[in-house]
Parts: C-alpha cells; structure tokens; sequence
C-alpha cells in the first residue's frame, strides 16, 4: 500500500449491503412535494397552488429570453455577472458580496452544505418553507421547529431552540405558507441574541409584495453584521419562475465558503438575460403588485364571509385559508371540490396544517371563481 494511500475503513452494514445504500438519513427525508398542476382528465386547469404571478412574466424578459437563442450552445457566465451588476445597482449592494443559484432553494441548499455537519442543528419556524429542512436533513443536521403562535415567527420561541449547536436560523419573512411577517426590529431583536456563530438567513421571496412602510427585508442588516444573510427569488413577483434564478446577500467570507461548493454554471445564459430584463421593467412590477393590492382583501373577506379562517393579515400573493374539521367540509375534501371544477390549491398538510389550503390571489374571474365554488362547498 502507498504511504499515501489512506487507511482501509473498518466494514459497515454499508459495505456489506448487496446493491448501493444512500448515506443515513436520506431515505428518512421527504420529498419536496410542489402544487398541483393539472387535473384528472386533462384541460386546463386554473392554477391557484405554486404562488405564481398570475400576470404571467414581462414583455421585456420574454423578450431578452427569445434574444438568447443563438447562444444556446455556449456555457452560461459562471458569475451571472449581468444579473450581479442589475442587483448591486438596484439594491446599493456590492457585487463580490452576492451569489446566485437555481432559485433561492439552491441558496439554501448551499448554506446547509457549507455550515452543517453531523450533530450540528438547523432552526426554523413550525410553519418553514420545506426547502430549508430538507437541504439540512441532505447535510446530515437536525432541524429545530420553533412553536408559532398566531401562526407567524414567534422570536422568542425560535430562541428557546437555539443551543451550542446551532449553526442557522432559516426566517422567511413574509412566511410561507402563512403569509404573515414580522417587523425588523423583531428580526434585530433575534440577530442581537444570537450567538455571533450563528448564520441568520432571511428568505425574502415574497417580500416585494408587502407595501407596509415599515416592512424590511433585512438587507440593511446584512450590510454590517457578520452573520446575516438575506435571499430573493425571481421566481414571484418577477414572473420567472420556469427559470429558476434566485440570489443572496451576505459578508464576503460567508459568499466565499458558499462557492467553493457552487455548481459551476448554475443560472442559464436565458434565464440571466430575462432576469436582468424583468428587474429593469417597473411597470410589470408594479402591475404585479396592484394586482395582489386589490384581490387579496377582497379574496379574504369573501371567505371570511363563508365562516372560513383566513390567517391575517397576509403580506405575500396568496392567503392561507383554514376549514371545518367536521366531515363534509375539511380542507382536503374543499382542495378536492375545487380540482373538480378545475381550481387548483395547494394542501398543506405536509407543513403541519392539515386543515388549511393555501389559495394564490390570481386574476379577477379567477378570484371570483374560487368564491363561488367555494360557497358552493360550504353550502352542500
């Protein structure tokens, strides 16, 4: 044997096994599972379930995305350079400062990878985006659910979780499924008791769609402390969602960390283009915004009407909506009601709330034929 050559491991059941074995944990973990997309019987369905822009995508990045053709056979900048410029501009961020992923989930992913390692902990809300805890179950981590009350972030049960072993906090403000936010200086108040340690993550994917005054995302923060980071989608507001393309922000150490193990052409040469192109058109955006502005007080005071519980006040795109627990009437029968006449939901028992359905605020007609379906539910 070479001096070089490292020692044989000892046998395990592993080793021994009579085909291939994933690592402890990974069969345990389950599945990310995304909203329906289609209906029994073909046809096309109204999809209320995936928190897309029910606007579809702007002009301006349908366009950059067709532009890209010719460059199909040549590999995408490694460093998303364009996006990178449009974001630190837009943002007043540092370019060095940022790194990019296949949607935000690859950013998280990412994190998991790089801080977590056996016997180590990840914490998140009871309510978290299920992304979060799968790339840290992935890691080899535990994952820490802190209670919600009201069903929104709860700073001081996420600190009763945190231990020497904690190596991040996952906070996705607006949250989903809930829809509900906190105020900055709850999210400081959480930084400040913090171990310095600690990587604090703020999921901002639906952030752009709260126009309360006193919202922030966070990126201020990130500017000083050491331990902050904050991430955003293209996939919501923006339209892109097909096109995966997500960033983060944080210290310079931490982007570094995080890139060594980054996939190398991660953001494709359209999806670059059409991000950049989506992020200069204003008017999408703000048509986006007014659109959600309008239908989601409407939308929750419909249902309120028909005795259903709209968790408020949602700040994002969509509403979380609880029902009866009496037969005839419950979530999972109401999510089946809707397929039926082609509306699609999103069930979230998967998130631990088995008696709610997240429904997408979407155009006019489909709003309203959510309503009246769902009057017809509750009247049967």
């Amino acid at each position: 044997m070479s001096e070089s050559a490292p020692p044989t491991a000892a046998p395990t059941d592993r080793s021994r096994a009579a085909r291939p074995v994933p690592k402890p944990g990974i069969l345990d973990i389950h599945a990310y599972v995304p909203g329906k997309a289609t209906v029994e019987g073909g046809g096309a369905p109204v999809k209320l379930s995936a928190n897309e822009n029910a606007l579809g995508s702007s002009p301006k990045a349908r366009e950059a995305y067709a532009s890209a053709a010719d460059k199909l056979h040549v590999y995408p900048d490694s460093r998303a350079t364009i996006v990178r410029t449009a974001i630190a501009e837009r943002y007043r961020l540092e370019p060095e400062r940022l790194i990019f992923g296949c949607g935000s989930d690859e950013v998280f992913q990412l994190l998991n990878q790089t801080y977590l390692e056996p016997g180590d902990n990840m914490v998140q809300g009871e309510y978290g985006f299920a992304a979060f805890a799968i790339g840290a179950y992935a890691a080899g981590g535990e994952v820490r659910f802190a209670r919600e009350p009201d069903y929104r972030i709860d700073v001081d049960e996420v600190l009763k979780c945190v231990d020497e072993r904690t190596r991040l906090v996952f906070i996705a403000n607006p949250g989903n499924p809930t829809g509900t936010w906190i105020p900055i200086s709850e999210i400081r108040r959480l930084h400040d008791n913090l171990p310095p340690s600690v990587v604090l993550v703020l999921d901002g994917a639906y952030g752009e769609f709260v126009t309360d005054p006193t919202f922030d995302d966070g990126l201020d923060l990130a500017r000083t402390a050491q331990n902050v980071v904050v991430t955003h989608t293209f996939s919501k507001l923006y339209g892109l969602a097909s096109l995966r393309v997500g960033w983060g922000y944080a210290p310079a150490e931490i982007i570094a960390a995080m890139d060594r193990i980054r996939l190398p052409f991660n953001t494709s040469i359209p999806a670059q283009m059409a991000a950049v192109a989506a992020l200069h058109d204003e008017d999408f955006q703000r048509a986006s915004i007014d659109l959600v502005e309008q239908w989601r007080p409407w939308l929750a005071q419909q249902l309120g009407g028909l005795k259903l519980d709209v968790v408020r006040p949602s700040a994002a795109n969509f509403l979380l909506v609880g029902f009866p627990k009496t037969p005839g009437r419950t979530a999972v029968e109401a999510e089946a009601f809707l397929a039926a006449r082609g509306l699609l939901v999103r069930g979230v028992t998967n998130y631990g709330l088995p008696h709610h359905v997240r429904i997408t605020i979407g155009l006019e007609g489909q709003n309203r034929a959510v309503v009246e379906a769902l009057a017809e539910f509750m009247q049967r």
